[in-house]
Protein backbone atom coordinates (compact mmCIF):
# COMPACT_ATOMS: atom_id res chain seq x y z
CA UNK A 1 0.00 0.00 0.00
CA UNK A 2 1.37 3.79 -0.86
CA UNK A 3 2.14 6.03 1.54
CA UNK A 4 0.18 9.16 1.30
CA UNK A 5 2.72 12.64 1.93
CA UNK A 6 1.14 15.14 4.44
CA UNK A 7 0.39 18.20 2.34
CA UNK A 8 2.67 21.47 3.29
CA UNK A 9 -0.38 23.07 4.35
CA UNK A 10 -0.98 21.06 7.14
CA UNK A 11 2.31 21.75 8.41
CA UNK A 12 1.63 25.26 7.68
CA UNK A 13 -1.20 25.48 10.50
CA UNK A 14 0.79 23.43 12.51
CA UNK A 15 3.34 25.91 12.79
CA UNK A 16 0.66 29.37 12.70
CA UNK A 17 -1.07 27.12 16.06
CA UNK A 18 2.27 26.88 17.58
CA UNK A 19 2.69 30.48 17.60
CA UNK A 20 -0.88 31.28 18.39
CA UNK A 21 0.05 29.47 21.52
CA UNK A 22 2.96 31.14 22.26
CA UNK A 23 1.68 34.76 21.89
CA UNK A 24 -1.42 33.17 24.51
CA UNK A 25 1.85 32.61 27.00
CA UNK A 26 3.95 35.78 26.69
CA UNK A 27 5.43 35.23 29.61
CA UNK A 28 5.82 31.57 30.08
CA UNK A 29 7.07 30.95 26.37
CA UNK A 30 9.63 34.26 27.20
CA UNK A 31 11.40 32.68 30.19
CA UNK A 32 11.01 29.32 28.25
CA UNK A 33 12.94 30.76 25.11
CA UNK A 34 15.76 32.88 27.92
CA UNK A 35 17.50 29.54 28.08
CA UNK A 36 17.68 28.70 24.00
CA UNK A 37 18.79 32.52 23.33
CA UNK A 38 21.74 32.62 26.13
CA UNK A 39 22.85 29.21 25.10
CA UNK A 40 22.69 29.79 21.40
CA UNK A 41 24.38 33.39 21.99
CA UNK A 42 27.00 31.51 24.41
CA UNK A 43 27.81 29.33 21.07
CA UNK A 44 27.82 32.11 18.85
CA UNK A 45 29.92 34.17 20.69
CA UNK A 46 32.35 31.42 21.71
CA UNK A 47 32.99 30.47 17.95
CA UNK A 48 33.41 33.80 17.26
CA UNK A 49 36.24 34.62 19.33
CA UNK A 50 37.78 30.53 18.72
CA UNK A 51 37.54 31.95 14.87
CA UNK A 52 39.42 34.96 15.46
CA UNK A 53 41.65 33.76 17.64
CA UNK A 54 42.77 30.91 14.97
CA UNK A 55 42.62 33.56 12.53
CA UNK A 56 45.07 36.24 14.71
CA UNK A 57 47.25 33.20 15.23
CA UNK A 58 47.39 32.35 11.62
CA UNK A 59 48.38 35.98 10.68
CA UNK A 60 51.37 36.44 13.43
CA UNK A 61 52.73 33.11 12.28
CA UNK A 62 52.83 34.12 9.01
CA UNK A 63 55.01 36.90 10.02
CA UNK A 64 57.64 34.83 11.51
CA UNK A 65 57.00 32.23 8.82
CA UNK A 66 56.01 28.77 9.64
CA UNK A 67 58.89 26.93 8.13
CA UNK A 68 61.37 29.24 9.38
CA UNK A 69 63.57 29.15 12.67
CA UNK A 70 64.01 32.29 14.17
CA UNK A 71 66.85 33.04 16.57
CA UNK A 72 66.60 36.33 19.38
CA UNK A 73 69.73 37.54 21.44
CA UNK A 74 69.37 37.52 25.38
CA UNK A 75 69.50 40.74 26.64
CA UNK A 76 72.11 41.04 29.43
CA UNK A 77 73.80 44.14 31.42
CA UNK A 78 76.49 45.34 33.52
CA UNK A 79 78.81 42.54 34.96
CA UNK A 80 76.63 39.42 33.46
CA UNK A 81 77.23 40.74 30.11
CA UNK A 82 80.51 40.87 30.91
CA UNK A 83 81.00 37.54 32.09
CA UNK A 84 79.15 36.23 29.41
CA UNK A 85 81.19 37.87 26.52
CA UNK A 86 84.10 36.11 28.33
CA UNK A 87 82.84 32.97 26.41
CA UNK A 88 80.49 34.38 23.44
CA UNK A 89 81.12 37.51 21.77
CA UNK A 90 76.81 37.19 21.05
CA UNK A 91 74.54 37.06 18.15
CA UNK A 92 76.39 37.63 14.80
CA UNK A 93 76.65 37.09 11.41
CA UNK A 94 79.29 34.65 11.81
CA UNK A 95 76.59 32.40 13.53
CA UNK A 96 74.49 32.77 10.18
CA UNK A 97 77.58 31.76 7.84
CA UNK A 98 78.27 28.65 9.77
CA UNK A 99 74.44 27.72 10.25
CA UNK A 100 74.61 28.37 5.84
CA UNK A 101 78.16 25.94 5.62
CA UNK A 102 77.13 22.84 8.41
CA UNK A 103 73.13 22.94 7.92
CA UNK A 104 72.18 21.85 4.63
CA UNK A 105 68.06 22.52 5.35
CA UNK A 106 68.88 26.34 5.17
CA UNK A 107 67.49 27.98 2.24
CA UNK A 108 67.77 31.81 3.55
CA UNK A 109 67.97 33.85 5.79
CA UNK A 110 67.48 37.44 7.13
CA UNK A 111 68.74 39.35 9.59
CA UNK A 112 67.95 42.30 12.23
CA UNK A 113 69.36 45.19 14.37
CA UNK A 114 67.60 47.34 16.56
CA UNK A 115 69.34 51.08 16.05
CA UNK A 116 69.27 53.26 19.44
CA UNK A 117 67.59 56.91 18.59
CA UNK A 118 67.66 59.84 19.78
CA UNK A 119 65.91 61.78 17.30
CA UNK A 120 63.91 60.81 13.71
CA UNK A 121 62.63 63.49 12.20
CA UNK A 122 61.48 65.22 8.50
CA UNK A 123 61.24 68.69 7.38
CA UNK A 124 57.66 67.78 7.81
CA UNK A 125 57.28 65.74 11.22
CA UNK A 126 58.65 63.73 13.65
CA UNK A 127 58.36 60.13 14.73
CA UNK A 128 58.79 57.88 17.69
CA UNK A 129 59.58 54.91 15.68
CA UNK A 130 62.18 52.31 15.92
CA UNK A 131 64.77 52.10 13.51
CA UNK A 132 65.98 48.99 12.73
CA UNK A 133 68.70 47.73 10.92
CA UNK A 134 67.88 44.59 8.02
CA UNK A 135 69.40 42.90 5.52
CA UNK A 136 66.83 42.65 1.51
CA UNK A 137 65.70 38.97 2.47
CA UNK A 138 63.57 40.64 6.00
CA UNK A 139 60.46 41.60 3.93
CA UNK A 140 59.71 38.50 2.32
CA UNK A 141 60.74 36.12 4.97
CA UNK A 142 58.28 38.45 7.47
CA UNK A 143 56.21 38.75 4.66
CA UNK A 144 55.85 42.42 5.04
CA UNK A 145 53.59 43.80 1.87
CA UNK A 146 55.34 46.86 0.24
CA UNK A 147 52.40 49.69 -0.71
CA UNK A 148 54.56 52.06 -2.69
CA UNK A 149 58.10 52.53 -3.38
CA UNK A 150 60.53 49.60 -3.04
CA UNK A 151 62.07 47.71 -0.20
CA UNK A 152 65.89 47.11 -0.02
CA UNK A 153 68.57 45.79 -2.47
CA UNK A 154 71.62 43.86 -2.33
CA UNK A 155 73.29 47.02 -4.15
CA UNK A 156 71.79 48.92 -0.77
CA UNK A 157 73.93 46.53 1.12
CA UNK A 158 77.00 46.30 -0.40
CA UNK A 159 77.51 50.17 -0.88
CA UNK A 160 76.27 50.97 3.15
CA UNK A 161 73.42 53.40 1.00
CA UNK A 162 71.35 55.73 2.96
CA UNK A 163 68.08 54.90 2.09
CA UNK A 164 65.36 53.52 4.37
CA UNK A 165 61.66 51.58 4.03
CA UNK A 166 59.29 53.29 6.59
CA UNK A 167 56.23 51.10 8.50
CA UNK A 168 52.62 52.73 7.99
CA UNK A 169 52.44 54.57 10.89
CA UNK A 170 56.21 55.80 10.76
CA UNK A 171 55.02 57.15 7.50
CA UNK A 172 52.19 59.08 8.33
CA UNK A 173 53.87 60.48 11.50
CA UNK A 174 56.97 61.78 9.83
CA UNK A 175 55.05 63.05 6.24
CA UNK A 176 51.52 64.00 7.83
CA UNK A 177 50.40 64.83 4.25
CA UNK A 178 52.10 62.04 2.73
CA UNK A 179 54.58 61.80 -0.28
CA UNK A 180 56.95 59.74 1.52
CA UNK A 181 58.88 58.40 -1.23
CA UNK A 182 61.79 60.54 -2.22
CA UNK A 183 62.05 62.38 0.93
CA UNK A 184 64.73 62.28 3.57
CA UNK A 185 64.09 61.91 7.14
CA UNK A 186 67.10 61.83 10.02
CA UNK A 187 68.21 59.24 11.83
CA UNK A 188 70.19 60.87 14.58
CA UNK A 189 72.99 62.33 12.40
CA UNK A 190 72.40 60.89 9.61
CA UNK A 191 70.00 61.33 6.77
CA UNK A 192 68.04 58.89 4.74
CA UNK A 193 66.22 58.60 1.70
CA UNK A 194 62.58 57.31 2.02
CA UNK A 195 62.44 54.41 -1.31
CA UNK A 196 59.60 52.33 -0.01
CA UNK A 197 56.52 52.62 2.37
CA UNK A 198 54.73 49.66 3.65
CA UNK A 199 51.08 48.71 3.42
CA UNK A 200 48.60 48.08 6.47
CA UNK A 201 48.57 44.93 8.16
CA UNK A 202 46.46 44.54 10.74
CA UNK A 203 46.99 42.92 14.01
CA UNK A 204 45.27 43.15 17.47
CA UNK A 205 47.92 41.36 19.11
CA UNK A 206 51.68 42.27 19.73
CA UNK A 207 52.91 38.58 21.13
CA UNK A 208 52.21 34.46 20.80
CA UNK A 209 52.88 32.10 23.80
CA UNK A 210 54.89 35.07 24.97
CA UNK A 211 56.90 35.75 22.19
CA UNK A 212 56.84 39.50 20.92
CA UNK A 213 55.81 39.92 17.40
CA UNK A 214 55.07 42.54 14.74
CA UNK A 215 55.53 46.58 15.51
CA UNK A 216 56.36 46.62 11.86
CA UNK A 217 53.56 49.27 11.19
CA UNK A 218 56.31 51.89 13.42
CA UNK A 219 59.14 51.13 12.43
CA UNK A 220 61.90 52.22 9.84
CA UNK A 221 63.89 49.73 8.01
CA UNK A 222 67.11 50.61 6.91
CA UNK A 223 70.05 48.18 5.08
CA UNK A 224 72.24 46.28 8.03
CA UNK A 225 75.42 47.19 6.75
CA UNK A 226 74.92 51.14 7.11
CA UNK A 227 73.34 50.30 10.66
CA UNK A 228 76.32 48.40 11.65
CA UNK A 229 79.31 50.88 9.96
CA UNK A 230 77.22 54.54 10.40
CA UNK A 231 75.39 54.21 13.93
CA UNK A 232 76.97 54.07 17.07
CA UNK A 233 76.59 50.63 19.40
CA UNK A 234 78.23 49.82 22.63
CA UNK A 235 81.21 47.17 21.77
CA UNK A 236 79.86 44.32 24.25
CA UNK A 237 76.75 44.86 22.44
CA UNK A 238 75.53 41.67 20.15
CA UNK A 239 76.06 42.26 16.45
CA UNK A 240 72.80 41.43 15.83
CA UNK A 241 69.55 41.20 17.83
CA UNK A 242 68.03 38.32 16.21
CA UNK A 243 67.86 36.45 12.78
CA UNK A 244 65.94 34.49 10.55
CA UNK A 245 66.46 30.88 8.52
CA UNK A 246 64.26 29.28 6.74
CA UNK A 247 63.84 25.89 5.89
CA UNK A 248 63.86 23.92 2.61
CA UNK A 249 61.13 21.64 2.30
CA UNK A 250 60.42 18.08 3.78
CA UNK A 251 62.08 19.53 6.77
CA UNK A 252 60.55 18.85 10.25
CA UNK A 253 61.29 22.17 12.04
CA UNK A 254 61.49 21.03 15.48
CA UNK A 255 64.42 18.78 14.24
CA UNK A 256 65.95 20.97 12.69
CA UNK A 257 65.72 23.59 15.85
CA UNK A 258 68.09 21.13 17.45
CA UNK A 259 70.67 20.76 14.81
CA UNK A 260 70.84 24.37 15.21
CA UNK A 261 70.61 25.00 18.88
CA UNK A 262 73.74 22.52 19.18
CA UNK A 263 75.19 24.20 16.48
CA UNK A 264 75.13 27.57 18.41
CA UNK A 265 75.71 26.17 21.67
CA UNK A 266 79.24 25.07 20.62
CA UNK A 267 79.72 28.41 19.04
CA UNK A 268 78.92 30.55 21.80
CA UNK A 269 80.93 28.33 24.66
CA UNK A 270 77.87 27.15 26.28
CA UNK A 271 76.16 30.73 27.01
CA UNK A 272 72.48 30.96 27.15
CA UNK A 273 73.03 34.01 25.73
CA UNK A 274 70.12 33.54 22.69
CA UNK A 275 67.07 31.60 22.17
CA UNK A 276 65.85 29.39 19.34
CA UNK A 277 61.87 29.87 18.65
CA UNK A 278 60.37 27.44 16.75
CA UNK A 279 56.73 29.29 14.75
CA UNK A 280 55.93 26.18 13.89
CA UNK A 281 55.73 24.66 17.88
CA UNK A 282 53.92 28.36 18.79
CA UNK A 283 51.17 27.46 16.46
CA UNK A 284 50.64 24.00 18.12
CA UNK A 285 50.96 25.20 21.34
CA UNK A 286 48.25 28.16 20.23
CA UNK A 287 46.00 25.79 18.53
CA UNK A 288 46.01 22.89 21.85
CA UNK A 289 45.38 26.46 24.06
CA UNK A 290 42.79 27.38 21.98
CA UNK A 291 40.92 23.62 21.55
CA UNK A 292 41.37 23.89 25.67
CA UNK A 293 39.52 27.08 25.51
CA UNK A 294 36.66 26.02 22.94
CA UNK A 295 35.84 22.95 25.17
CA UNK A 296 35.16 24.65 28.18
CA UNK A 297 33.28 27.31 26.75
CA UNK A 298 31.15 24.28 24.69
CA UNK A 299 30.52 23.24 28.16
CA UNK A 300 29.38 25.91 29.85
CA UNK A 301 26.85 26.43 26.59
CA UNK A 302 25.99 23.21 26.34
CA UNK A 303 24.78 23.60 30.44
CA UNK A 304 23.02 26.03 28.76
CA UNK A 305 21.30 24.74 26.08
CA UNK A 306 20.49 21.52 28.10
CA UNK A 307 18.52 23.96 30.82
CA UNK A 308 16.66 25.43 27.59
CA UNK A 309 15.70 21.66 26.37
CA UNK A 310 14.69 21.28 30.07
CA UNK A 311 12.36 24.97 29.99
CA UNK A 312 10.43 23.37 26.70
CA UNK A 313 10.03 20.17 28.37
CA UNK A 314 8.19 21.62 31.08
CA UNK A 315 6.03 24.33 29.38
CA UNK A 316 5.24 21.09 26.21
CA UNK A 317 4.30 19.12 29.63
CA UNK A 318 2.21 21.80 31.43
CA UNK A 319 0.42 23.12 27.81
CA UNK A 320 -0.41 19.03 27.92
CA UNK A 321 -2.37 19.47 30.88
CA UNK A 322 -4.19 22.94 30.34
CA UNK A 323 -5.16 21.33 26.85
CA UNK A 324 -6.06 17.79 28.02
CA UNK A 325 -10.12 18.43 26.60
CA UNK A 326 -8.65 20.30 23.28
CA UNK A 327 -6.91 16.80 22.88
CA UNK A 328 -9.87 14.61 23.98
CA UNK A 329 -11.82 16.59 21.24
CA UNK A 330 -9.74 16.01 18.39
CA UNK A 331 -9.28 12.48 18.97
CA UNK A 332 -13.01 12.07 19.38
CA UNK A 333 -13.29 13.96 16.19
CA UNK A 334 -11.06 11.49 14.08
CA UNK A 335 -7.88 13.11 14.77
CA UNK A 336 -5.38 10.19 15.08
CA UNK A 337 -2.24 9.70 17.73
CA UNK A 338 0.56 11.00 15.04
CA UNK A 339 -1.32 13.94 14.48
CA UNK A 340 -1.30 15.18 18.10
CA UNK A 341 1.89 14.17 18.50
CA UNK A 342 2.99 15.88 15.59
CA UNK A 343 1.23 18.95 16.70
CA UNK A 344 3.18 19.10 20.12
CA UNK A 345 6.17 18.64 18.32
CA UNK A 346 5.47 21.59 16.08
CA UNK A 347 5.24 23.90 19.03
CA UNK A 348 8.45 22.53 20.56
CA UNK A 349 10.33 23.05 17.55
CA UNK A 350 8.53 26.98 17.02
CA UNK A 351 9.93 27.23 20.59
CA UNK A 352 13.70 26.04 20.25
CA UNK A 353 14.02 27.97 17.18
CA UNK A 354 12.40 31.24 17.79
CA UNK A 355 15.27 31.11 20.95
CA UNK A 356 17.67 30.11 18.34
CA UNK A 357 17.33 33.18 15.75
CA UNK A 358 16.93 35.43 18.73
CA UNK A 359 20.06 33.79 20.28
CA UNK A 360 21.94 34.32 17.15
CA UNK A 361 21.64 37.90 17.31
CA UNK A 362 22.52 37.75 20.92
CA UNK A 363 25.44 35.93 20.19
CA UNK A 364 27.02 38.35 17.82
CA UNK A 365 26.44 41.15 19.69
CA UNK A 366 27.68 39.69 22.75
CA UNK A 367 30.94 38.70 20.49
CA UNK A 368 31.23 42.53 19.40
CA UNK A 369 31.37 43.74 23.26
CA UNK A 370 34.03 40.85 24.28
CA UNK A 371 35.72 42.59 21.18
CA UNK A 372 35.54 45.70 22.25
CA UNK A 373 35.98 44.87 25.79
CA UNK A 374 38.65 42.41 25.97
CA UNK A 375 40.50 43.63 22.85
CA UNK A 376 40.08 40.29 21.39
CA UNK A 377 39.74 39.51 17.41
CA UNK A 378 36.24 37.84 16.68
CA UNK A 379 35.43 36.20 13.41
CA UNK A 380 32.37 35.01 12.17
CA UNK A 381 31.62 31.72 9.62
CA UNK A 382 28.28 30.52 8.59
CA UNK A 383 29.09 27.17 9.45
CA UNK A 384 28.91 28.74 12.82
CA UNK A 385 25.84 29.85 13.05
CA UNK A 386 24.38 26.96 11.16
CA UNK A 387 25.77 24.64 13.88
CA UNK A 388 24.41 26.63 16.66
CA UNK A 389 20.66 26.79 15.11
CA UNK A 390 21.26 22.93 14.29
CA UNK A 391 21.99 22.10 17.79
CA UNK A 392 18.87 24.19 19.03
CA UNK A 393 16.65 22.95 16.35
CA UNK A 394 17.99 19.21 17.54
CA UNK A 395 16.69 20.06 21.30
CA UNK A 396 13.97 21.09 20.28
CA UNK A 397 13.10 17.51 18.92
CA UNK A 398 15.21 15.91 21.61
CA UNK A 399 12.79 17.66 24.64
CA UNK A 400 9.87 17.84 22.61
CA UNK A 401 9.39 14.09 21.91
CA UNK A 402 8.46 12.67 25.24
CA UNK A 403 5.99 15.54 26.01
CA UNK A 404 4.47 14.94 22.31
CA UNK A 405 3.98 11.31 22.90
CA UNK A 406 2.43 11.76 25.87
CA UNK A 407 -0.15 14.05 24.72
CA UNK A 408 -1.14 11.42 21.78
CA UNK A 409 -1.29 8.33 23.87
CA UNK A 410 -3.91 10.33 26.19
CA UNK A 411 -7.29 8.49 26.27
CA UNK A 412 -9.88 10.34 24.04
CA UNK A 413 -12.74 9.67 26.73
CA UNK A 414 -10.59 10.07 30.02
CA UNK A 415 -9.89 13.75 28.16
CA UNK A 416 -12.89 14.51 27.85
CA UNK A 417 -14.00 13.41 31.34
CA UNK A 418 -11.15 15.24 32.83
CA UNK A 419 -11.95 18.97 30.97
Amino acid sequence: MKKTRLPIAVYWEGIKQAFDEMRHHKLRTSLTLLGMIFGVGAVIAMLSVGEGAEREALKMIESMGVKNLVVNARSAEGEALKSVREHSIGLSLRDIESARDTLPFVQNWSAEKKVKVFSLFSLKGRSDAQVVGVTPSYFELSALPLGEGRTLTEKDEAYYQQVAVLGPEAARSLFPQGGAIGSLIKVNHQWFTVVGVLSEKESSKASIQGVKLGGERNQVFIPLTTALKKMHFNSLENQLDSFKLALADGIEPSLAAKSLQHLLNRRHGGEKDFDVVVPADLLAQHQKTQQIFNIVMACVAGISLLVGGIGIMNIMLATILERTGEIGLLRALGAKRKDIARQFLIESIAISGTGGIIGIGVGLLLALIISSAAGWPVAWSPFSILLALGVCMTIGVGFGLYPANKAAKLDPIIALQRD
